[in-house]
């Protein structure tokens, strides 16, 4: 069977179910595996961490706000592994020391810092009355304050610090450094959190580039102007930019949206941000009028493989421009792209 871009739109929409089965037998999935990326932290380097900060507070006994933030200033990767004590994201731990301190933490200031430690987990920082200074120590101070404390019980809610870590404060501590963890809490508290949940959200545009790279490289090689957006820019004439403009916004002929998926409930949304390109094409047009513009879809991950409903509205808001990285070498004659090809 062809692709649905491989034939005449009409015989798409006569038979979309069974170009829906076409797509579904090109995408596959790589969410067992992920790119390390830039900042990754291997265990040995976190390790150390965690053995510096446990010898500076006696085995996290004596939670000594001076004597972390000097460790941290010594031994930066101290404050990823403080954080790791909390299950906090980087935003999150600043929000909460905005709100209980007098120094105020931006979020985009939290995540600069967790990604500069992870780059450079050993080289020394300046601890002055900067305000990087400060915002740490008012850091290093929340985090303190709570993992020292119980966790307080509300019916109905479970609290953030509710772990086997930090239920009783500094009590729950010690026997996890003095007996080590039970390997069931592990799993279960794993199945909370997702395995590798911080480092999959830290590394999911990398994952991303994998299609915007295939997709950059079949234009340049074809000769083909074009303008790449980026993330959350505003262009002329869209409500939501696409990822790809041909040639480019002042007279957008082809558009592309590059989405990856593993979750079906995202691929939804997904599909409906291209469905609206489509209609922004039409919009306002009669209905022999051919589209303003051509949306394609390039889409790889096992979320859009969930709901064949999804799929459908997919190809026939794009008119059958679907293509996947299975056969992203057919991307340019098989769509409006092959009139912008120089070479």
């Amino acid at each position: 069977m062809p692709f649905p871009f491989e034939v005449p739109f009409d015989q798409v929409e006569a038979d979309p179910d069974t170009f829906v089965d076409e797509v579904f037998a090109t995408l596959s999935s790589d969410f067992l595996t992920m790119p390390r990326g830039k900042g990754f932290v291997e265990y040995p380097v976190f390790e150390q961490g965690y053995e510096e900060l446990k010898r500076v507070t006696g085995g996290f006994r004596n939670l000594s706000v001076e004597a972390i933030v000097e460790t941290v200033s010594r031994m930066p990767i101290t404050l990823v592994v403080l954080r790791a004590m909390l299950g906090f994201t980087p935003p999150e731990w600043a929000y909460v020391t905005t709100e209980q301190t007098s120094v105020e933490v931006p979020q985009g200031a939290a995540r600069t810092l967790d990604r500069n430690v992870r780059m450079k987990p050993f080289t020394p920082m300046r601890m002055n009355s900067g305000v990087t200074g400060q915002r740490i120590h008012a850091l290093v101070e929340t985090a303190c304050k709570l993992l020292a404390e119980a966790v307080p019980h509300t019916p109905g809610v479970l609290h953030r610090l509710d772990k086997a870590d930090t239920r009783q404060g500094l009590k729950s501590l010690q026997p996890m450094v003095d007996l080590g963890v039970p390997y069931a809490m592990v799993l279960y508290e794993r199945f909370l959190g997702r395995p590798f949940a911080g480092h999959r959200d830290s590394v999911s545009e990398l994952v991303g580039d994998v299609l915007e790279a295939a997709i950059e490289a079949a234009l340049s090689a074809a000769g083909i102007s074009f303008r790449k957006t980026k993330r959350a820019e505003r262009v002329n004439g869209f409500d939501q930019a696409p990822d790809f403009i041909i040639p480019d916004e002042f007279n957008p002929q082809v558009v592309i949206e590059a989405k990856i998926t593993e979750d079906d409930g995202t691929a939804r949304d997904k599909v409906t941000r291209v469905q609206h390109l489509g209609e922004l094409s039409i919009q306002g047009l009669q209905p022999d009028e051919p589209p303003r513009f051509e949306v394609i879809a390039c889409i790889a991950g096992r979320g859009f493989k969930v709901r064949r409903e999804d799929m459908k509205k997919l190809i026939l808001s794009t008119r059958g421009k679907v293509f996947t990285l299975s056969n992203i070498d057919k991307l340019i004659s098989c769509s409006r792209l092959a009139d912008f090809r120089t070479r």
